[in-house]
C-alpha cells in the first residue's frame, strides 16, 4: 500500500523532504523523522518545528489528532497533531504524511511525536473513530484518555441509520439529545434505552456497537478529564480546524508545503493580535465584584468572557446547604425554576477547595457557576490560586513552563529560544502600541522598523552558529540507523517490526 501511495504522491514527497531538509539547515530544533526503508521511500515522514514544539510543551495537556484525508479522500495522506492555545485557538504540535495505513505505521508515528514532544504525554487525545489508531494509541500512550470525535460518530450514523433518518426525521434530534444533554451516566443511560424502545431498534448492530464505545465519545462518561471544552456541544466539530481552508482534498503534494505555511502564518497572526487584543484593550465588567476585575487581569480575553458567563450566572443561581459534617459543606445550587437540574458542591473552607457534580473545571478548566455560587455565598472575593489553570491566562507563555507538566526539550531550546521568543513578543507590543499613537510616531517607528530589519538580516548573515545551538545540532543531523541505536528502537513498534527509522533534529 504504501508504495502505491508513494507513486501516486510521485515527485512531490521528495519536494516535501527537500523542505524539511532546509528547514532543518536553517533551525537545529527543527525536527523531522523518516519511517521506511533505506531509500526513503516505503514508509511515513513526521515533523514538527520549533514553535511547534515549544507550544507543545506550554499547551501540550491535551491534543488532537486529524485524519480527515482517510474520511474525506484526500489526495495527500496528510495527518496533524494540534492543540489549543490559552486564546482556546487551534495551535499545532505536528505534521505527517502517512505513506502506509497500518497499525505498525500509526505506531511509529505516535512514538516518533511522543519522542519529539520530550516523551511528554498529553493528558488525553481526540481522535476519529478507527481500530487502527486506537490500537496505535493504547499501544503508546496507555495513561492518555482517548476520545473519538461525536462529529464523525454523527456524521457515519446518519450514513449507517439512513432509513431510519428518512422514515423517522425526529430520531437524528433526539439521539443528539440523549448524547450531548444528559449530565451523567444513569441519565444517558436511561435515555438510550428509551431511545432504542420508542424507534424500535433495540437490536441496531450500529447502535448497539456505538453503546459498546460510549466511554470513548459520549459527553457523560468524559467530564472528569481535561479536554479544553468550553461547552458539551463546542468540540462536536471536525477536527481539522487548524488546517480548515487550507488544505482540502483538492490539495496536491505540490502545493502542501505552501499551504501548510500560509496555516502556520495565519493561525500566528491571529494569536498576535489576540496577545495584543488581551494586553492593550479592557473588557466590560458586569458586576462589582473583585473576583471579575481580579479574572479580568489574570485571563486571556476570550476565557475571561467564559468565566464572566459563568460568574454572571450565579446571580440565577442560589447556593443552599443542605448538609454540614465540620470540615466539608455540602450545597444544592440550581437555577430558579429549574430544581429539577440541580447540582450538588462539596466545599472545604479551610483548604478553599470545591468539588461540583457537573465537572466544568475538570473537563474545561474553568470555574463553573455553581462553585462561584458557594463562594459568594461564603463570602470568597478572590479566585483561589488553584483554579485559575496558567494555560488559560494572559502569561501562559511567559516564565518557566508549566511544572505539571514539565518538559525535557533541550535545554538551550527551551531557555534561549522560549526566552528569546516571549522577550522580543512583548516588546513589539509595547513598540505596536506606542507607534500608532499618531501620523508623524507612526513614520519614525516604521523607519526604525525598516532599518532594524536590516541589520537583523546582516547579522543573521554574518553570525556563526553560536555555542549553544551548536551544542544542539552536532552529532544530531546525521541519519540514526536502527540496527545498535536505542533511540530508534524505541521508535518502533512493539510487534516487532523490523523497519529502520531516521531522526533529524
Amino acid at each position: 500500500m504504501s508504495a502505491t501511495r508513494h507513486r501516486a504522491l510521485g515527485g512531490g514527497v521528495n519536494h516535501v523532504l527537500d523542505y524539511l531538509r532546509r528547514m532543518q539547515a536553517e533551525n537545529p530544533s527543527f525536527f523531522y523523522a523518516i519511517q521506511g526503508d533505506n531509500d526513503h521511500t516505503g514508509g511515513s515522514i513526521f515533523w514538527a518545528d520549533a514553535t511547534s514544539r515549544m507550544n507543545y510543551a506550554y499547551f501540550g495537556d491535551t491534543v488532537i489528532f486529524d485524519t480527515t484525508y482517510r474520511t474525506n479522500r484526500y489526495r495527500v495522506p496528510f495527518a496533524s497533531f494540534t492543540g489549543l492555545n490559552h486564546h482556546g485557538q487551534p495551535v499545532l504540535f505536528g505534521c505527517a504524511l502517512i505513506l502506509n495505513d497500518s497499525e505498525a505505521s500509526f505506531a511509529w508515528l505516535f512514538q516518533t511525536w511522543l519522542h519529539a514532544m520530550s516523551d511528554r504525554r498529553p493528558i488525553s487525545i481526540t481522535t476519529d473513530p478507527d481500530r487502527l489508531i486506537q490500537m496505535a494509541v493504547t499501544q503508546v500512550l496507555p495513561e492518555t484518555r482517548l476520545r473519538f470525535n461525536r462529529w464523525s460518530i454523527f456524521k457515519e450514523t446518519q450514513e449507517k441509520l439512513a432509513h431510519i433518518y428518512q422514515s423517522q426525521p425526529t430520531f437524528e434530534i433526539e439521539f443528539k439529545k440523549c448524547v450531548n444533554e444528559t449530565e451523567t451516566i444513569n441519565e444517558f443511560e436511561s435515555s438510550w434505552v428509551s431511545l432504542l424502545e420508542r424507534y424500535f431498534v433495540m437490536d441496531n448492530e450500529w447502535l448497539q456497537s456505538m453503546y459498546n464505545a460510549r466511554q470513548q465519545w459520549v459527553p457523560a462518561y468524559m467530564r472528569d478529564t481535561f479536554f479544553g471544552d468550553f461547552s458539551i456541544t463546542e468540540r462536536n466539530i471536525g477536527l481539522n480546524s487548524f488546517f480548515e481552508g487550507f488544505v482540502n482534498a483538492s490539495t496536491t503534494i505540490q502545493m502542501l508545503i505552501k499551504q501548510y505555511e500560509k496555516a502556520v502564518a495565519s493561525w500566528h497572526e491571529k494569536e498576535l493580535k489576540s496577545d495584543y487584543d488581551t494586553t492593550n484593550t479592557s473588557p466590560v465588567l458586569k458586576t462589582p465584584s473583585p473576583m471579575e476585575k481580579q479574572a479580568a487581569n489574570l485571563y486571556t480575553r476570550r476565557i475571561f468572557i467564559k468565566f464572566q458567563e459563568e460568574l454572571v450566572e450565579t446571580l440565577a443561581n442560589p447556593a443552599t446547604k443542605i448538609d454540614d459534617s465540620g470540615t466539608v459543606a455540602t450545597y444544592r445550587v440550581a437555577k430558579f425554576g429549574e430544581e429539577h437540574k440541580a447540582h450538588t458542591v462539596n466545599f472545604t473552607s479551610f483548604e478553599m477547595k470545591a468539588n461540583c457534580s457537573c465537572q466544568m473545571f475538570e473537563h474545561s478548566g474553568i470555574i463553573c457557576r455553581h462553585i462561584l455560587a458557594v463562594f459568594r455565598a461564603k463570602n470568597v472575593l478572590t479566585l483561589p490560586s488553584q483554579y485559575v489553570l496558567k494555560r488559560w491566562t494572559r502569561n501562559a507563555k511567559i516564565g518557566d513552563m508549566q511544572d505539571e507538566h514539565a518538559t525535557e526539550l533541550p535545554n538551550n531550546s527551551r531557555e534561549s529560544l522560549t526566552d528569546r521568543s516571549n522577550t522580543l513578543r512583548q516588546e513589539a507590543i509595547k513598540y505596536v502600541e506606542e507607534g500608532a499613537k499618531s501620523i508623524h510616531i507612526y513614520n519614525v517607528a516604521m523607519d526604525a522598523l525598516q532599518e532594524a530589519l536590516k541589520k537583523v538580516s546582516s547579522a543573521k548573515n554574518q553570525s556563526p552558529v553560536s555555542a549553544e545551538d551548536g551544542a544542539l545540532s552536532n552529532g544530531r543531523n546525521q541519519e540514526l540507523h536502527a540496527a545498535g541505536d536505542t533511540e530508534t528502537v524505541a521508535c518502533q513498534s512493539a510487534r516487532g517490526s523490523h523497519q529502520s527509522a531516521f531522526y533529524f533534529y
